[in-house]
């Protein structure tokens, strides 16, 4: 009976030793999840979101790697954390079978003189059991021009030489004029809205457009709608200009308030493009508005205007559902009334020409609302449009309009995010010869327009 009772305690003795043993042979296989931890472009003086990867012992004992070791050791711009432990080594960690472990790292950039993106370069080794496994590390870094909650007076010029990178928000003077020339790119933090009270001038060019867009370029980021503020006319700002000009992944793409107080519209919006705004891509609220070949895409309301005055030519407005904005609003929503006070209109005069208003089939019947109030002025006027409703659109006077008849984009394919509003694939869409001339000479790529203009921001 003692023997007995000896042999069935040395096998739990020797299974528990068995069960809590270590591999140490060379064969002893060990994953990762990638070869390669790529870094999207990072701005210095920014840094960038941390990048993971995991280490897997598909074995049936325990694994010790010796260490984990940033081949740059300390002066590597990469910065490691290995298990929950920071160092630029990390020594003896355990992975228990058929099990694994993350490895976080975060690249910093420090401040260089290049003018272009320039590649930072490091490498992780992974030692055990006498085999070395590499983890090659790859990021592009960027300086920039850095401004926190910059206030701009007098006539400033923004250059194409260096982004211009926003922490906290800028704001145009009353008095002031910032210009900004071509090729200008303006990177905002989701903490900085772009106020202007003063006057804007953006004068981009086909080749090189001046563009806004959020600070966070890393691949899980820079696709994200409300990125960024967005972009905000004040009440005492006056005189603008946005010519071929993105504005994208914002909160909000344009936001307009009060009227001007000379006899140039508050905005003029020209050969632009606004994509993936999560809430609208143009508010205007009692102000004035005129916009040409512009392209406004994917947002959450992609045009709300709430009185004023507002001229919209060879226009593509339109909205399909992502993985990022569910297409649920009417692209154009005309109201004569602030939402947030609708017991307060103002007069409306607005003017729709050689437009496309479209959606995407089944989440919403009219693309076009309009809600009039009370007896203030009221016009809405859609001349030679292509538009997609099902029911009949009161307060409205369509001239020569298409009315549910698809427009034949080139390319729609919401899962790949391919999304091309040119006709070129085809003839025989209605949009194409349905215009009529306008002072718009160019399109939004400047092809010349003919005697017989497209609908929409693309001549074919």
């Amino acid at each position: 009976m003692k023997f007995s009772i000896f042999i069935f305690f040395s096998a739990i003795i020797l299974f528990s030793c068995k069960k809590d043993s270590f591999i140490t042979s060379s064969d002893a296989s060990l994953y990762t999840s990638v070869d390669t931890l790529a870094f999207d472009t990072v701005f210095t003086n920014v840094g960038s979101v941390t990048a993971s990867f995991k280490i897997f012992n598909k074995n049936d004992q325990k694994l010790t790697i010796s260490s984990v070791k940033l081949a740059g050791g300390s002066s590597s711009p990469f910065k490691l954390n290995v298990d929950g432990t920071s160092s630029p080594e990390v020594e003896d960690i355990q992975i228990n079978k058929n099990d694994s472990i993350y490895v976080f790292v975060q690249v910093n950039v420090n401040p260089s003189s290049a003018t272009l993106p320039f590649i930072l370069r490091d490498s992780i080794g992974i030692n055990y059991n006498g085999n070395k496994k590499w983890i090659q590390l790859q990021a592009y870094g960027q300086n920039g021009v850095f401004l926190k909650n910059q206030l701009i007076t007098g006539n400033v010029t923004w250059t194409k030489t260096l982004p211009y990178v926003v922490i906290g928000g800028i704001q145009v003077d009353s008095n002031a004029t910032l210009n900004i020339e071509a090729g200008t790119r303006i990177f905002l933090h989701a903490d900085a809205p772009f106020l202007v009270d003063g006057t804007l001038l953006a004068s981009g060019t086909k080749d090189e457009p001046v563009s806004f867009s959020g600070d966070r370029l890393d691949q899980d980021y820079k696709d994200l709608p409300a990125g960024w503020p967005g972009i905000y006319f004040r009440s005492s700002s006056k005189s603008n200009s946005l010519v071929h000009t993105t504005i994208k992944n914002a909160y909000q793409g344009i936001v307009a308030t009060g009227l001007s107080d000379n006899s140039n519209p508050k905005l003029n919006l020209s050969r632009s493009r606004l994509d993936n705004i999560y809430d609208a891509g143009i508010l205007g609220i009692n102000t004035s508005i005129y916009a040409d070949n512009c392209l406004i895409t994917n947002c959450g309301s992609n045009i709300n205007i709430e009185g004023g005055d507002y001229r919209f030519i060879n226009c593509t407005v339109a909205s399909f559902g992502t993985n990022y904005i569910a297409h649920k609003a009417p692209v154009l929503q005309i109201f004569n009334y602030f939402t947030d006070a609708p017991n307060q209109t103002f007069p409306m005069n607005s003017l729709f020409q050689n437009c496309i208003f479209w959606g995407d089939g089944g989440t919403v019947d009219n693309e076009i609302a309009i809600d009039k109030q009370g007896a203030s002025l009221f016009s809405a006027t859609f001349d030679h449009v292509l538009y997609k409703t099902k029911d009949e659109i009161a307060n409205a006077n369509f001239i020569t309009s298409i009315k549910n008849e698809t427009p034949m984009f080139d390319s729609i394919d919401v899962s790949k995010n391919i999304f091309d509003f040119h006709f070129n694939n085809h003839p025989n869409s209605p949009a194409i010869n349905s215009g009529v001339v306008t002072p718009f000479l160019y399109d939004l790529d400047e092809k010349m327009r003919d005697s017989q203009p497209d609908l929409g921001c693309f001549e074919r």
